[in-house]
């Protein structure tokens, strides 16, 4: 009998958790591309930020997905501390969603569901459809894990042995309240689920094995175990990161607090509003030796904690935030280890979420570009001061930029052996061209360092024309390489138009700047020598140029 209990429950445990894993990630597939643009577009208005958290998580149907991809991206500086933490507070309302959907009683649709997400997976070629049949697959897996488990208890609840140890789960007293939620906490901790410890309290109480009562301190228990992913996503990771986890724990913990202190009057709550609402039987009624409408007071309780929660801590959001600031260690030794040879926003651990990975190599890519503009304009400034010191600056930034272009490459090649959908592949391949140009104009501008050695070892001037031409071309390209910096933290499609007159300016600049050279070749104003290393710096300044364009085309999607 033992044997079959534990077989029963161990694997029903194991299909919920896995259904939930494909249901998540298809999910994910399905939606992930539009749930992170809509999560990129969030405001600094706090409820806007909580309704976007809200709904992305219903849709995505896990926090701790939306939490980790929110902890990516404030890494990656695509979102601030306070944008995202008005984010978490939606996304624990969103994950009430799946309790919500487990309290209705639809476990005989469970293996239907499993048979046509089957037949879409494995039988039908669209790849978009096979995400469906994640979808379908993961959903039925889920109910029909939590029948098994369901089925596995019914015979504890006849057990001396059980019954005397889940009877030590009260919560009729402050220290039984306390021991609960801390037991929900480390079930949590362990399953890295919440909605898997939602399952499984749902199931014990339907066979009697925990009280409503103990149902809703076991829930609030699980709203605090469930910050550990974000926190150990965060190890590691910038201050900002790791602050936007601080919130996210300071947030459910807080709250817990505050309901266990009001714990009587919460659970009157629950039981009236689920009374009023969906007018079904109480908590406690026994309907042939079950009680068949625990879930949906247990779910309610879930949903109503995370609601009221959210509420109060929109109110308090900017004291939220400076808690979980002044709680966060760690800045003055990362302020120290930033350098920019080493990558600042590309973290291994977030592979497995594209979403996420491929906002922290676009981060990292704008770095880089950034320290090309750097590096170009030391570069280009230094003709007219004549400074060996200052131009030997280059090199330091010639050598980050290629440890950055093999890094970030490295970094997408293996986003892009995980499974991604179509559209973000073709992102993958857009931000290899830029990392691949960045590079090049990083040559082109080392170039142009050399050329301007020569011109101040050898004691060379340029004529006043020549210098005017070189101010101008260099000026022109300038503006590019601003142009797409800034078309490339924006993702801006529409900054072909502007790249193209930049490209046809620069190329003609070019022709007349060299035919402008040989005519003062020809009146004697200029000399050969630092003529001909000016024609060279022009076709520098037009590889530049060249490289920029075909930046602007992989952010416009052109190539």
């Amino acid at each position: 009998m033992m044997k079959l209990v534990i077989f029963q429950s161990l694997g029903g445990l194991g299909l919920f958790l896995f259904g939930m894993k494909i249901m998540s990630e298809g999910l994910q597939r399905v939606a992930g591309n539009k749930m992170r643009q809509i999560l990129g577009l969030v405001s600094n208005n706090r409820v806007v930020a909580c309704l976007v958290g809200t709904g992305v998580t219903s849709v995505i149907q896990s926090s701790s997905a939306t939490t980790v991809m929110l902890v990516g991206f404030v890494d990656a500086g695509l979102m601030t501390l306070r944008q995202a933490v008005g984010v978490i507070l939606g996304a624990n309302i969103g994950t009430t969603v799946t309790a919500q959907l487990i309290a209705f009683k639809i476990e005989d649709y469970a293996l239907p569901a499993v048979a046509l997400g089957v037949l879409l997976k494995f039988f039908i070629g669209r790849k978009k459809w096979r995400y469906v049949g994640d979808v379908l697959l993961g959903f039925g897996l889920v109910f029909f894990g939590l029948s098994l488990m369901k089925t596995g208890f019914a015979p504890l609840r006849t057990n001396p042995s059980f019954i005397a140890f889940f009877t030590r789960f009260q919560s009729d007293t402050t220290v039984g309240i306390v021991l609960c939620v801390l037991a929900g906490a480390a079930l949590t901790m362990i399953l890295q689920s919440s909605s898997a410890t939602v399952g499984i309290t749902m199931a014990l109480a339907s066979q009697g094995l925990l009280s409503f009562e103990a149902s809703v301190a076991f829930i609030l228990g699980e709203n605090i175990g469930t910050t550990v992913t974000a926190q150990l996503a965060a190890v590691g990771a910038s201050a900002a990161a790791r602050e936007t986890a601080m919130a996210h724990s300071l947030f459910n913990i807080l709250g817990v607090l505050n309901i266990v202190l009001l714990f009587p009057f919460f659970v009157e709550l629950v039981s009236w509003a689920t009374a009023l609402v969906f007018h079904e039987g109480g908590a406690d009624l026994l309907v042939n030796g079950e009680y068949p409408y625990v879930a949906r007071y247990i779910a309610n309780a879930h949903t109503l904690f995370n609601v009221v929660n959210a509420l109060l801590f929109l109110v308090a959001l900017p004291y939220l935030v400076r808690a979980a600031v002044w709680l966060t260690p760690g800045k003055a030794k990362e302020a120290a280890m930033d350098e920019i040879h080493h990558v600042k926003y590309l973290d291994n651990r977030f592979i497995e979420t594209p979403s996420v990975a491929i906002g922290q190599a676009r981060a990292e890519a704008v770095r880089m570009a950034e320290i090309v503009e750097v590096m170009y304009n030391d570069v280009v400034n230094c003709l007219k001061d004549r400074q060996m010191g200052e131009l030997s600056k280059w090199r330091k930034r010639e050598d980050a930029v290629d440890i950055l272009q093999k890094e970030i490459t490295q970094f997408l090649v293996r986003v892009v052996q995980s499974p991604i959908t179509p559209e973000e592949s073709k992102e993958v391949n857009s931000l290899i061209r830029m990392v691949n140009n960045l590079e090049r104009m990083g040559d082109a501008v080392e170039n142009l360092a050399e050329l301007i050695q020569e011109l101040i070892e050898q004691d060379l001037h340029l004529s006043e024309g020549g210098l005017y031409d070189y101010q101008v071309i260099s000026d022109e390209a300038r503006r590019f390489i601003r142009l797409i910096i800034d078309a490339m933290k924006k993702d801006d499609k529409m900054v072909m138009g502007r790249a193209q007159t930049l490209e046809d300016s620069i190329n003609n600049m070019r022709e007349e700047m060299r035919g402008n050279y040989l005519m003062r070749l020809q009146s004697g104003i200029c000399t050969v020598d630092p003529g001909l290393i000016l024609v060279d710096m022009l076709t520098a300044f037009e590889k530049i140029g060249d490289y920029c364009y075909n930046i602007a085309q992989a952010v416009a999607g052109v190539k």
